[in-house]
């Protein structure tokens, strides 16, 4: 250890406690669950009647501010001695406990515990590993009678697990042994409930969050969930994380899981709101959704139907029913039904034309079969473009994706997103130059965000269907040039035949020449062609 390592472990702020199991060299800022928006706005609810505050675990720096801001006391968990005396350094009126969970002692229960993270970073990893059910009734132990307790809780086969290359719990962390090796562990959220209500808790309100356990960016509820969700929902909550290698198409299968119904039972992450005792009654959400850099909360209508509002004192909209745009034309593409795309780019080009979203792209509207509705509509430009561009510009930004994608398309395959745009026009019936598709490109950069969000390469399944085609390709190819090659040797055969037939005709004719009838018939015949021309030149 080093003298100055030696120095901040002795010279830690104040309000810096440690109590046992700390970890001194280690750091968990960069493994913490990155809650955003969404997370931000359900704690806005529950903080108002929470006179005292546990953070328990790692929690993004931006949550645990607005934390302090809104409680009255606050103190804190971690067991990495680095990140508490970050946090100590930062808000000095944080009591900051730094070492193992099972070694604290505090001096009361507290109105709300807050462990978004879980709870797999509250034990050094150089002690044994102690089982999630202990972990959970010691924290359960610090709500308070009418206090809280929001829990985060990694599901080890929700569906990021599924579509991802490289699962995190076998990249060698620290953490000790996988979730699935731990019999306490919470297999479904039916499971979740009965750990929760063994340790003296009663469950409000459960979310799935979505798109992926690292940074989920929507909370639903498994009220919500157990409806029939429409896809303008589901389509925004499986975009793609351009630092992860993928094995599937995480959109499609997103989809399915939804489809099915299964949106909680293979959702990334399970939020629990419990609850001990009876505490003042707090309106919790529906379900809260960020898009860009509002949060809509989702409501019921109470006839089965949904509707978002954007918060905080947005209007209620209802969530649009069909199909995205962007999915109806990747999956023409992929059946090579060229008619099918220019009959939707032709009625797309009608709506932008009669004055559609000039902000809205293929992957933000909605399709129902007669009309085209935004997901979210976005502002008035002061000075909107000529259709002929807003159009270029939503068909550039598929043509980008789709290749950034690596679909299938019934275009020559080298084709770039320029020239395929060009194409997507003309099948549309508005042709463009490259002038307008410069000034589409300068649209879409700045309305953002980016066509390709994070320069996703194709997933592993995307690559194998690729694989396999150009195979097929090559075969036929390979066919093709043996049917040539066979028909090349045949003719080869038949030139050969014949020049073998020229040549023993020439060596027959050789040798009648060389015979005496030959030469007498040549001799014979001679003196008449030479009369012959006399007779010729007489008479003319």
């Amino acid at each position: 250890m080093t003298e100055a390592l030696e120095k901040r472990v002795c010279e830690g702020p104040g309000n810096v406690r440690l109590i046992g199991g700390e970890m001194l060299l280690w750091s968990d800022t960069g493994e913490v669950t990155g809650w955003r928006a969404a997370a931000l706005e359900l704690l806005d609810r529950l903080l108002p009647g929470a006179a005292r505050v546990l953070l328990v675990g790692p929690h993004p720096m931006e949550l645990v501010d607005r934390v302090v801001e809104r409680a009255g006391s606050v103190a804190a968990v971690l067991r990495s001695f680095p990140d508490a005396c970050a946090l100590g350094e930062r808000h000095p009126g944080v009591g900051v406990h730094c070492g193992r969970l099972d070694l604290l002692a505090l001096d009361g229960p507290y109105d709300l515990v807050l462990a978004l993270d879980g709870l797999a970073r509250t034990h050094s990893a150089e002690a044994p590993a102690v089982p999630w059910g202990q972990s959970l009734a010691a924290l359960a132990g610090l709500a308070a009678p009418g206090g809280r307790l929001v829990l985060g809780v990694r599901n080890d086969l929700g569906v990021d697990r599924l579509m991802d290359a490289r699962p995190p719990d076998r990249d060698g962390a620290d953490e000790g042994e996988p979730p699935g090796f731990d019999p306490t562990y919470p297999s479904g959220p039916v499971a979740l409930d009965v750990a929760l209500e063994s340790a003296g808790l009663r469950v409000e309100r459960c979310y799935a969050a979505y798109p992926d356990g690292r940074a989920p960016r929507a909370v639903l509820a498994r009220e919500l969930l157990a409806m029939d969700l429409p896809e303008a929902l589901t389509f925004p909550l499986s975009a793609r994380d351009g630092q992860r290698m993928l094995a599937a198409d995480p959109l499609r299968l997103t989809r399915l899981v939804f489809r099915h119904r299964l949106g909680e039972e293979l959702a990334p992450l399970w939020l629990a709101v419990a609850a001990r005792g009876e505490p003042a009654p707090v309106e919790l959400p529906l379900g809260l959704v960020e898009e860009g850099a509002s949060v809509h909360e989702l409501v019921g209508d109470g006839a089965g139907r949904l509707a978002a509002r954007r918060l905080p004192a947005g209007r209620e909209r209802p969530v649009p029913a069909g199909r995205v745009v962007e999915e109806v034309l990747v999956e023409a593409c992929a059946r090579e039904d060229v008619r099918a795309v220019r009959v939707l780019l032709g009625a797309l080009a009608e709506w932008v034309e009669d004055g559609g979203d000039v902000t809205a792209a293929t992957d933000t509207l909605v399709w129902d079969g007669d009309s085209f509705h935004p997901l979210d509509p976005g502002p008035d430009l002061p000075d909107p473009p000529p259709p002929a561009v807003v159009l270029c510009r939503m068909l550039w930004r598929f043509a980008v994706r789709l290749l950034a994608a690596g679909h299938h398309h019934p275009w020559p395959w080298p084709l770039e997103s320029d020239q395929l745009t060009l194409t997507l026009c003309g099948l549309a019936g508005r042709p463009c130059d490259r002038a307008e598709l410069e000034r589409a490109r300068r649209l879409d950069a700045e309305l953002g965000p980016a066509a390709e969000p994070g320069g996703q390469a194709p997933t592993y399944r995307d690559l194998l269907r690729a694989r396999d085609r150009l195979a097929e390709q090559l075969a036929a190819a390979l066919a093709g040039i043996s049917r040539l090659e066979e028909r090349l040797a045949s003719r080869e055969r038949a030139l050969a035949r014949a020049r073998s037939r020229l040549r023993r005709r020439r060596h027959s004719a050789s040798a009648y020449r060389r015979t005496l009838g030959y030469r007498l018939s040549r001799g014979l015949s001679r003196p008449r062609r030479v009369a012959r021309k006399v007779m010729r030149l007489l008479s003319g």
